[in-house]
């Protein structure tokens, strides 16, 4: 489907970070390092902090209610989905330096899809809330990096 409203695209996004939350806390529960532990443990939790600000903008009272039931043609169809749905089978549990990667390779790649929206927008209110948006990622993507280097010098 090539028409989508900015809330589904939300909406994906907040199930994206549920998921990937999901998957970071099996793992802590798996077979692995006391660090690499805290590191997954450190992610579920930031996971579900993100997915919580992401339901909250699809909130009836929210202020972005216009921007969000706004359309947008993309013929690509989401084009980072494919990349970001492959990243949670791949987690390397062996170094929290691993768990790392993927963590911000997934940051990253959500940041690049708020970019390509922001990029793509039809009027300057839908520009400003992807821009936002990805400027949050950005900030996220710098506290974890931060967070678990001092995980990793503990």
């Amino acid at each position: 489907m090539r028409f989508h409203q900015v809330k589904e695209l939300v909406d994906w996004a907040a199930d994206y970070h549920r998921r990937l939350a999901e998957q970071y806390a099996s793992l802590a529960r798996g077979e692995v390092g006391e660090r690499v532990r805290m590191a997954l443990e450190y992610l579920a939790e930031h996971e579900r902090k993100m997915e919580s600000d992401l339901t909250g903008y699809l909130a009836d009272g929210s202020d972005h209610r216009q921007v969000l039931s706004s359309w947008f043609d993309d013929p690509a169809d989401f084009p980072h989905p494919p990349v970001l749905e492959r990243l949670p089978e791949c987690i390397d549990c062996a170094s929290v330096q691993g768990v790392l990667s993927t963590a911000l390779t997934a940051h990253r790649t959500l940041q690049d899809l708020y970019d390509h929206r922001a990029e793509r927008a039809a009027g300057g209110e839908e520009r400003a809330f992807f821009e936002a948006l990805s400027r949050g990622h950005e900030a996220e993507v710098r506290r974890i990096a931060r967070d678990m280097q001092r995980l990793e010098d503990y």
